[in-house]
């Protein structure tokens, strides 16, 4: 069975979106976050009702009690726990390939115009290669998709330990480690996360 994790922040004046402060206030930044996670969250439910997947919501910065105090706490949401984006995305790999031995897809909460059809071409992807990347504009990417065939060991340390996190070369380095490693990479469309002050441009247009 497939699974997708949802990574995100759990959406509170100053705990996200900071990037955007130039523009917004603390309290419409946390606002935006909301709307970007509920808007992945039902893209998300409508991706399981579609292949018969699971999805778990993972926040950062919160433990379990403030979860379960979350408007999300339908989706029974578990922490990131702590350590840079690497060891998170590592933590949520691993703890995937725990709970079951399909696909895993695990992307953010930060694409205005993520679509239902974008998760599905993943899983297709899936399905003719090991690794999915959705590359973003700024030189890294949306979704990150392991096939069920890539071993944990893989999935939990040699292809994601190293990577430049928060510069313009991660798409780069992940394919040319998955290169290293003999994994061939889907590429999906490129898109803007919504991160940075510029990125409002369009949406507020």
């Amino acid at each position: 069975m497939p699974q997708l994790v949802v990574l995100a922040r759990r959406p509170a004046p100053g705990r996200g979106k900071t990037r955007l402060q130039g523009r917004l206030s603390l309290e419409a930044c946390a606002r935006l976050q909301a709307r970007l996670l509920d808007h992945t969250l039902a893209v998300a439910e409508a991706w399981a009702g579609e292949t018969g997947g699971t999805v778990q919501l993972q926040l950062a910065a919160a433990g379990p009690r403030s979860c379960r105090r979350d408007p999300w706490r339908a989706w029974q949401p578990q922490p990131q726990g702590a350590g840079g984006l690497g060891l998170r995305l590592q933590r949520a790999l691993v703890t995937a390939r725990r709970r079951g031995n399909g696909s895993v897809l695990l992307i953010g909460a930060d694409l205005p115009d993520l679509a239902v059809q974008d998760l599905l071409q993943a899983s297709a992807e899936l399905r003719q290669r090991p690794l999915v990347l959705g590359p973003a504009a700024d030189g890294g990417y949306w979704l990150l998709g392991l096939a069920a065939s890539v071993p944990t060991a893989v999935a939990g340390g040699r292809l994601l330990a190293g990577i430049p996190w928060g510069g313009d070369q991660v798409l780069a380095t992940t394919r040319a480690r998955a290169d290293a490693l003999g994994l061939a990479v889907g590429l999906l469309r490129t898109a803007w996360d919504l991160d940075r002050p510029a990125d409002l441009a369009p949406w507020l247009e």
